[in-house]
């Protein structure tokens, strides 16, 4: 094992569960085309639903990191996918060493609302000071409706 780096489940027991993803760039530094990131995201995040069945719900590209909801199917490993996302971003804009090992991932519980994690995650460019409405903020989105009921 990788120090400081957390041990990953590749099987969990819940059908189809929902990810809440944060990852970040290496030693937080500034993602230098905001643009290029969110394209190949989205191009990434596309070829996902069409080809393996998982579906990227909302995101939010801050200048330093990346934040998400993610559920796949039934032979869905979380790592690989974002490992995949990761090097294709990176790939895109000619990045190699753009972002830190790992990432921190958290299963929505039944009880817990999609919508106000979202609610608080679309926020960040405010209280970064980025923007003063999240609404503004260009470099977020939505791939695929992810339905919590």
């Amino acid at each position: 094992m990788i120090k400081d780096h957390p041990h990953r489940l590749d099987l969990t027991y819940i059908n189809q569960p929902l990810y809440f993803v944060t990852f970040a760039s290496r030693d937080r530094k500034r993602i230098h085309s905001l643009d290029g990131a969110q394209t190949a995201l989205e191009q990434y995040a596309r070829r996902a639903i069409e080809n393996f069945n998982v579906a990227l719900g909302r995101y939010v590209i801050m200048p330093d990191h990346v934040h998400l909801f993610v559920r796949g199917g039934r032979n869905f490993t979380l790592s690989w996918w974002i490992g995949g996302l990761k090097r294709a971003i990176s790939v895109a804009l000619g990045s190699p060493k753009l972002w830190q090992p790992g990432f921190f991932d958290h299963i929505l519980r039944s009880d817990e609302s999609y919508g106000e994690k979202w609610n608080y995650v679309r926020e960040n460019p405010v209280r970064a000071g980025l923007v003063k409405s999240a609404g503004d903020w260009p470099f977020q989105g939505e791939i695929v409706f992810i339905d919590r009921a």
